[in-house]
């Protein structure tokens, strides 16, 4: 058992030293609660202990539309509406849930079930997998943050995270607490992608294969993050605010909730439906709409209950250098709505927000003109 510090006043804090110790025990989080903690470690507390309170709270009743997919490929009203219902939604809350999207529920409820799998298997097997960083030749990585040490808190969550695209891994190659499952949902999540950026191209009023022609559905990174429950939720977060660096992510919650968003300055749940997928906006779409998309704000709240299991498809070449630049659609600027990015590459984009970490300033700045 790693000894970290969780008075709130502590003679001495070693912060970096408290980190490493974590994080060389490669038990993550889920080590933590396993070995019987009731105090949060100081690593994971809240730099602000003013905000401890607000920052737990919904302010809103208002909550991000929910978008029906059925019919849109035969019937071209229906399509019609939800295509102007996604403009909204992306111009406005930068995020909306959608139903009848055509994954079916077993496959939904065996990826979570997979997840669970893996972050709950013995810890010595777990161990196996744990990994700070990407490349070499282990092709998951399974850690507590991918910024540890540069981000001004921890989150109480462990996460596993695979590349699915454009280089999809060999099946001996994934764990196979949920091997079978990563395979037929990241297919299901390939193609639920290119359906979505025909539909975000048409919102946009361009031709519907806009957005594939450029290359936008060639990546897929599936993360499976397992946020165990908190002794001390009021202290701490599962997810810093953020927003993702991806084109769109598409993201699977269970029912415990803890997913909230930020519309109009106030933090806003986004509560869980059964069968329901949440789509977020992310960096590089809002680059590339020029800001009439918006990518969505959000975080996660600790909770006492759990473990909360979600699934988050990040449709994005991520760290994989295709050499593409992605910039503002030339067919959606004018005289009075010049470029308001300079062009980037993702992987460029994508090694600058892990660098950065989730410190709550927008990557977006610094790719400003």
């Amino acid at each position: 058992m790693v000894l970290l510090s969780t008075s709130p006043f502590p003679q001495k804090y070693d912060r970096k030293a408290e980190l490493t110790a974590f994080d060389e025990a490669k038990t993550g989080v889920k080590g933590l609660v396993e070995a019987g903690i009731t105090e949060v470690p100081r690593i994971f507390h809240m730099p602000s202990p003013q905000n401890l309170n607000s920052n737990q709270e919904s302010h809103s009743k208002l909550c991000p539309p929910t978008i029906d997919l059925e019919g849109i490929h035969e019937d071209p009203i229906k399509r019609k509406e939800v295509i102007k219902q996604v403009k909204d939604a992306f111009e406005t809350w930068g995020c909306f849930q959608m139903v009848n999207h055509g994954i079916p529920l077993s496959i939904l409820e065996e990826m979570m079930e997979g997840v669970k799998r893996f972050h709950e298997d013995d810890v010595e097997v777990r161990k196996q997998w744990y990994k700070r960083n990407g490349g070499g030749k282990r092709r998951v990585v399974y850690n507590t943050n991918f910024d540890l040490y540069t981000a001004p808190m921890a989150n109480w969550r462990d996460t596993f995270y695979v590349t699915m695209a454009p280089n999809p891994p060999q099946p001996d190659e994934l764990p196979p607490q949920c091997r079978d499952i990563l395979l037929v949902y990241s297919s299901q999540m390939m193609k639920l992608s290119s359906c979505m950026f025909e539909l975000i191209s048409e919102a946009l009023g361009l031709d519907p294969n806009h957005l594939g022609d450029m290359g936008c559905a060639e990546g897929l990174a599936v993360l499976g993050h397992y946020y165990p429950s908190c002794p001390q939720p009021e202290l701490t977060l599962g997810t810093s605010p953020h927003s993702d660096t991806s084109l769109i992510t598409i993201l699977l919650q269970d029912h415990v909730g803890a997913l909230q968003t930020l519309y109009q300055n106030q933090w806003t749940d986004i509560p869980p439906i059964p069968g329901a997928l949440v789509v977020n906006a992310g960096d590089i779409l809002q680059l590339i709409t020029n800001d009439q998309f918006i990518s969505a704000e959000h975080k996660v709240l600790a909770k006492k209950v759990g473990p909360r299991i979600s699934v988050a498809s990040n449709i994005s070449t991520g760290l994989v250098e295709t050499g593409k630049i992605f910039e503002p659609i030339k067919e959606l600027l004018s005289e009075d709505n010049p470029a308001k990015y300079r062009g980037t590459t993702v992987t460029e984009y994508v090694n600058y927000y892990r660098k950065k970490g989730l410190d709550g300033i927008s990557s977006l700045l610094h790719f400003k003109i």
